[in-house]
């Protein structure tokens, strides 16, 4: 059944490929992106350009997440047009590269502006339409940085997505009775076919900075190296895309099963590794059943890492550098 869906963060990256994979399967796609008429106006013609070659329903919408007031208005232009919203995708995110010491109290409150308190200012203008109609969907994009084995100089970013994952877990049990189910997307690290380091904010005390380049000199630069260097030669991040195309598509159905999935799965027959649906341990809220609850609402979590089973970075190696 096609559905009605507001994505976040959609002029590139993981949102551009999802606002595409969406729409190439059947669904009405409204692609949220900030400065629709300035920086991302080249983005606006790419999405009108794919949505006329493949007859989709694919819509750019000038949304700024940092604006409740930009957010309203997109909600509201959305529902004059479509008429309903089915799925909301939190995908709005911004990552910043230096040690976490470096950073000030106001670029911290920047990043989590961006990646955790946008995603209140969507909710706040648009679950109040789920739950009037007692069903829909809630999707998170978070980072498998909220499992551990992280690398250093990523502090705030890590941070501000916990905190998103955190307020996930939240609203999924809060949610439930109103029929609205909710499911968490955990991205590993994909070091091409996104712009995630290419676009980074940096820290803005540079002598804090240059403190720490003394005894750690040259890890910014490596973090990305040493990422590819354990990413398999077929990652591929639309495959990111193709998870929340088939979380989105379960419908009324039975519920999506959380897994854990690596991207040459397809390619290899590698199949699934061994399940870990929750960050940290977390298990699902319980099923709530209510007078407008069936019993069908549910929270899922599905990681698409690059490398799961081996760490990252390890501990004594960078206490003992």
């Amino acid at each position: 059944m096609s559905k009605t869906i507001v994505i976040t963060g959609a002029s590139s990256g993981f949102g551009a490929m999802t606002a595409r994979a969406l729409a190439d399967a059947g669904h009405t796609v409204y692609a949220g992106m900030r400065a629709t008429a300035g920086r991302n106006a080249p983005a606006v013609t790419e999405l009108a350009d794919y949505a006329r070659e493949h007859s989709v329903s694919l819509h750019a919408l000038e949304m700024d997440v940092s604006d409740q007031s930009s957010v309203d208005a997109a909600i509201r232009r959305l529902l004059d047009e479509a008429g309903r919203l089915d799925v909301i995708i939190h995908n709005a995110g911004h990552m910043v590269l230096g040690p976490a010491e470096a950073f000030t109290v106001e670029q911290l409150a920047q990043v989590y502006d961006t990646n955790v308190l946008s995603t209140q200012r969507v909710n706040r203008a648009a679950l109040p339409h789920l739950r009037g109609q007692r069903d829909g969907l809630v999707v998170w994009v978070g980072s498998s940085s909220s499992r551990g084995g992280v690398p250093p100089h990523l502090a705030p970013y890590f941070a501000a997505k916990a905190a998103e994952d955190a307020l996930a877990v939240s609203y999924a049990a809060e949610l439930a009775r109103f029929g609205v189910d909710t499911s968490i997307i955990v991205p590993g690290a994909f070091t091409t076919g996104t712009n995630h380091y290419a676009h980074a904010g940096h820290a803005a005390d540079a002598e804090v900075e240059r403190a720490y380049d003394e005894l750690y000199a040259g890890i910014m630069e490596e973090i990305p190296a040493r990422q590819a260097e354990l990413a398999p030669p077929d990652a591929d991040p639309a495959e990111v895309a193709r998870e929340i195309v088939r979380v989105v598509d379960v419908g009324e159905g039975p519920p999506p099963v959380p897994r854990a999935r690596r991207p040459d799965a397809r390619r290899r027959g590698a199949g699934l590794r061994p399940r870990r649906p929750c960050p940290r341990g977390l298990l699902p809220p319980p099923r709530l059943r209510g007078p407008a609850d069936p019993g069908r609402s549910r929270m899922t979590v599905t990681t698409v890492d690059t490398q799961p089973e081996r760490p990252l970075w390890s501990r004594p190696e960078w206490l003992t550098r």
